[in-house]
This record gives structure tokens, sequence and C-alpha cells, in this order.
């Protein structure tokens, strides 16, 4: 195989790799998404503490999606009358990887 075939093949690789690759959450992704200008992980900000979401869904075999739908919709009721607004710069994707991580709290 010449040198250029291999380089192109390998970079093409590469970029299949980088596309098919999963959302990973953590503080970095919250914070890059604007998720810690209401959330902490331990305390009450303008939304509910991390760990009190994940206690309160704990044993809905659900949450994942329900939050996920909430993460990039937003909603309101759940936690008071303070409406979570939506997130459109959250894609599917990052919605049920942020929402797996916040229920892993």
């Amino acid at each position: 195989m010449n040198m250029k075939l291999a380089v192109a093949t390998f970079v093409g690789a590469c970029g299949m790799l980088t596309i098919a690759a999963p959302a990973f959450a953590s503080a970095e992704m919250a914070k890059q998404k604007n998720c810690l200008a209401c959330h902490a992980t331990d305390k009450k900000l303008v939304g509910p503490a991390y760990k009190d979401i994940a206690a309160k869904y704990k044993a809905d075999k659900n949450a994942q999606g329900t939050l996920a739908k909430k993460i990039r919709e937003g909603g309101v009721g759940v936690w008071g009358q303070i409406p979570m607004p939506a997130n459109p710069q959250v894609n599917e994707q990052e919605a049920q990887a942020l929402a797996k991580w916040v229920l892993s709290m």
C-alpha cells in the first residue's frame, strides 16, 4: 500500500472513531454547558443539588431519559416554581450523558 493511501485510511478511521465516540459527562461538561450556573454537586443553588436529584430518582428506572429530556426541554414544578430553562446547546447524546452523570452522584 502506498504511503498516501495508508495515511488517508488512518485519518479516515480516526475520524470515524471521533464521530462514533459517546459523550462522557463530567463536571467539565456540566461547566461547558452552563449547568453549574444553577446547580452544584452538594448544595442547592437556583436549582437542586445533583446529589438530591440522584436521591430523588434513585428507584426510577426511567430516570435517565426523564432527566435528559428535562435538561434539553426545561421544566417546572418538580422542585418548586422556579423554572429550569431549556438548554438547546445540549444535544441528545450530551443530555443522556449528563443525566447518567447526575444519577451517579
